[in-house]
């Protein structure tokens, strides 16, 4: 069984009853000089009498409430104030029970400065071993400020709190909520934790009894978004704003502190992984890599991702001439001793992507090249099958061509039981990429295809939250093309970060077990679904509106091949748990690599032609579970919602 840990206001006040015992015998020495000559039966009296009237002191003023990591002029004043009346109580309690019999006239005095130097010590020597330095400041106010909760009892609410006492800041802190409820009752910089998170209603209440009206309520630690959506609902319900800080590191590279707005990103917010960083410096630094879609969402975000590793050389691959200029100019300016070329070609160009592979001969490829727009592909079936297949077959055959030790194929939720063209060509390409991998498995030296399946990335390009964006600057309606509607989703960085881990993983160069048998695909914990219906509502609240008052709702009905549901695994995919909490894997479910080539040939002609009919119904030989779109009546909408 567990050791239960000691409440930490009991060792601090445990300690400062010691430190005033020690203060008394102390300051005594320092006034006689040989302590042990002096009357053992008044020395034990007095010094009993006066421990015991420091700690009615110090219970009185809350001195065990202070947060030492934290410690200021605010602490310093409460011990000398909690000093001070430890003293001047002592003095006619010593006459009243012993007579002062014995005792210099100055030692009350001697032993009063001693106490504030053994109480104020060690918590001043405390917060400067943590942060390295002292700052004691504490200006007058000069501007009206705006009364705010302040959530999170952390290293950024101490900055906040302690910045908040200039002249010129604008916020005047009522009090803190933390999730630790052991918290409730301490003090940052003389600011009071007032309850856990879970109490935000009743502390709003109870400090308006009291005539302190909170208008703000600012968020100050990293919470996941389950906590970061009731706090807003809290705060919603109570009519106030609630705001963000940003990172502590931003916090202490800046002298103003800027209060933001909640980002839709803060209500999806997970627990960070315990990523592999260095397995994934292992798997880049010092290696030629190559990113097909370099200049599109997922694409420059592992171009940011894979610089920070220190590769030898990365070549960005895109087709679109100012995406690939833009993330070009980023790496210059972020990492200019990164060697780059820029590489505009389309992954359709079988001879231009061999020719390029063959220059560039990268040891790594990670391949995020793709028509992704449902509704585009849906329009354009052809188009999807020569970008989506065609273009991975052509990078996969040169990266192999290339003698590339690992490509790194993106895929989507879409590609499970594909009800739309986009889907059934990402899945195709997975069964391509699989086929290949288990083929070179074979060979000790072959190459490694990880292919990477997860859902949507917040604010990549044609996604929901632009689209929401831009409505609501427009006055709105929001568009939602069904009330049951849901999607996984997750942030850029979070997708990109597991996909350099996964890739660690099918490897085996990280503190992890190997996942080497070949053809599994990696599948990224996307959490739970969110309803797209409530995902609108909660970004017209960010905005400080009113869902259904200022802003509506509309239901369009689903696009051509628009699913409910998204899925993660297809049911014949046994689900394969890693040795990394945040990656799963599915066993292979893919046909012979000779028979896969020869499908592909076939449905490649087709789509060549231009023949869309012909392309659809080569692709659902190729992926059988490809289910024709059913459209799915929405049902009666709610106050908030109206029928387009």
């Amino acid at each position: 069984m567990a050791r239960r840990r000691l409440p930490v206001g009991l060792l601090v006040f445990v300690h400062d009853i010691t430190m005033a015992a020690i203060a008394f015998l102390l300051g005594l020495w320092l006034r006689v000089g040989e302590l042990w000559t002096y009357p053992w039966e008044h020395l034990e009296e007095n010094a009993v009498l006066f421990t015991l009237t420091c700690a009615v002191s110090f219970r009185a003023r809350h001195l065990y409430r202070g947060v030492w990591r934290y410690a200021s002029l605010n602490d310093l004043i409460a011990i000398a104030q909690a000093s001070t009346l430890a003293v001047a109580a002592y003095v006619p309690l010593t006459f009243l029970f012993t007579r002062g019999e014995g005792l210099p006239r100055s030692l009350p005095i001697i032993t009063w400065l001693v106490l504030l130097a053994l109480l104020g010590g060690p918590r001043m020597a405390y917060r400067l071993f943590k942060d390295g330095r002292l700052d004691f400041r504490t200006p007058p106010r000069e501007i009206r400020q705006i009364p705010a909760l302040l959530v999170g009892a952390g290293d950024s609410a101490e900055v906040f709190v302690r910045a908040m006492a200039r002249p010129d800041a604008h916020y005047r802190v009522l009090g803190i909520l933390d999730a630790d409820s052991s918290r409730v009752g301490y003090r940052i910089h003389g600011v009071e934790v007032l309850g856990p998170l879970e109490a935000l209603a009743e502390v709003i209440a109870a400090l308006r009894a009291k005539g302190d009206d909170p208008q703000r309520v600012i968020v100050s630690a990293d919470l996941p978004g389950t906590r970061v959506r009731a706090v807003l609902d809290a705060g919603d319900a109570a009519g106030l704003v609630v705001s963000r800080l940003p990172k502590i590191t931003e916090l202490r590279n800046n002298d103003a502190i800027e209060v933001r707005p909640i980002a839709i990103e803060d209500l999806l917010n997970r627990p960070e992984a315990n990523l592999d960083r260095q397995g994934m410096a292992r798997l880049i630094e010092g290696r030629r890599v190559v990113v097909t879609g370099a200049g599109g969402s997922i694409g420059s975000e592992l171009v940011r991702q894979i610089c920070a590793f220190g590769p030898s050389r990365i070549a960005l691959l895109d087709n679109g001439e100012f995406n690939l200029y833009a993330i070009d100019q980023e790496v210059g300016e972020r990492w200019p001793g990164v060697p780059r070329s820029m590489l505009l070609a389309d992954v359709r160009d079988r001879d231009r992507i061999f020719g390029l592979f063959n220059e560039q001969r990268p040891d790594l490829v990670f391949h995020a090249a793709a028509l992704k727009h449902v509704p585009m592909v849906e329009a354009h079936p052809s188009e999807g099958v020569l970008t989506n297949v065609m273009g991975t077959r052509n990078v996969a055959d040169a990266s192999r061509a290339a003698g590339v030790a690992a490509m790194v194929m993106i895929s989507t939720d879409k590609a499970v039981n594909p009800t739309n063209v986009m889907g059934a060509t990402k899945r195709a390409a997975e069964g391509y990429c699989q086929a290949i991998d288990i083929e070179e498995a074979r060979r000790p030296t072959g190459m490694r295809i990880i292919t990477v399946r997860f859902g949507n990335v917040l604010g990549s390009t044609g996604s929901v939250v632009p689209l929401f964006t831009k409505q609501l600057a427009r006055g709105g309606p929001l568009t939602v093309t069904h009330a049951e509607i849901e999607r996984y989703f997750m942030t850029i960085r979070e997708a990109v970060a597991l996909v350099l881990q996964a890739a660690v993983l099918r490897l085996g160069i990280g503190r992890d077990k190997a996942e080497s048998e070949g053809g599994k695909l990696f599948v990224l914990d996307m959490g739970d679904a969110v309803k797209i219906v409530d995902l609108a509502r909660q970004m017209i609240r960010l905005a400080g509106l009113r869902p259904g008052d200022d802003v509506m709702i509309e239901i369009t009905g689903l696009r051509p091949g628009e699913k409910l549901k998204e899925e993660l695994f297809h049911h014949q995919e046994e689900l394969l748990p890693t040795s990394f909490p945040g990656i799963n894997a599915a066993a292979p479910r893919v046909a012979d690599f000779a028979v896969m080539a020869r499908a592909l040939d076939g449905l490649i002609e087709v789509a060549r032609t231009g023949d869309d009919a012909g392309a659809v119904k080569r692709l659902r030989a190729i992926v059988p579970e490809y289910a024709v779109f059913v459209d799915v009546p929405s049902v009666a909408p709610p106050y908030d919602l109206v029928r387009g």
